[in-house]
């Protein structure tokens, strides 16, 4: 890639970090995220996070909060029952100000399951609209982002339908040219300091999500049958990841 197009990709580019507790959202703020994704149990891929740390978050950060709605681990085939949580859940994040949802659902082929996404985007109103990564487990990735951009979906995280996004890179790269424009393509799962610039350089996306965690665990005595460890973002990782894209 020629050096002034690469400039230019440099100086747009933004970085998403998923956050999965106050003090992540805080570090994520601090080393220069422009906007975060707020989750909890990060272990199962996700699931929508509590009503308090919602609120805190907004109201702490000044930089945008986006929050995942996903009711459970699992799969992304959803009950009318689950459907109902989901949108509740959407309605409380646009009541306590987020910035928008990160949401999905499949269908029992696997295919997006429209109408479940127009619900999404009926209940979410003018908040910003992600697909998150369902999208990875659909037949035909651009078939399916043709779909999101007919339904007005903002943004795509994906891994290139890949284990991580360093490998679905070339994908990733074709899923951006296909968009051209309509809709961001966000390259997530697996970013680090180690692989972010060849992403980068091989996809031309201009939006990148990682977490830049590690595992820390308050001084005191183990907890019998449970893992006293928990995962934060580390302002540093976050940083190097940051300063590794953008030279």
């Amino acid at each position: 890639m020629p050096p002034n197009i690469l400039d230019t990709m440099q100086s747009r580019v933004s970085f998403e970090i998923c956050a999965v507790n106050i003090q992540s959202a805080h570090a994520a703020q601090a080393a220069g995220g422009h906007r975060i994704e707020l989750c909890s149990a990060l272990d199962t891929g996700g699931v929508t996070p509590s009503p308090g740390l919602i609120r805190h978050a907004v109201v702490q950060l000044s930089i945008p909060v986006n929050v995942l709605i996903r009711p459970r681990e699992g799969d992304f085939c959803f009950s009318d029952a689950e459907m109902d949580v989901m949108l509740d859940d959407i309605r409380f994040c646009r009541e306590a100000g987020a910035n928008g949802v990160v949401v999905g659902a499949l269908d029992s082929g696997g295919q997006l399951d429209l109408d479940a996404l127009r619900a999404f985007k009926s209940v979410a109103g003018d908040m910003e609209l992600v697909c998150h990564r369902a999208f990875d487990f659909t037949p035909d990735p651009f078939a399916a982002l043709e779909q999101l951009i007919e339904l007005g979906f903002d943004r795509v995280l994906s891994s290139g339908q890949a284990d991580n996004a360093y490998k679905g890179r070339f994908t990733l790269g074709k899923l951006v040219g296909a968009a051209s424009g309509r809709i961001s393509i966000m390259p997530g799962s697996g970013i680090d300091a180690s692989n972010i610039a060849a992403i980068m350089n091989e996809t031309g996306a201009s939006e990148f999500h990682f977490t830049g965690k590690r595992k820390v665990s308050s001084p005191g005595q183990p907890i019998a049958g449970l893992d006293a460890a928990y995962w934060v973002s580390d302002p540093d990782l976050i940083k190097a990841a940051i300063n590794a894209a953008t030279g």
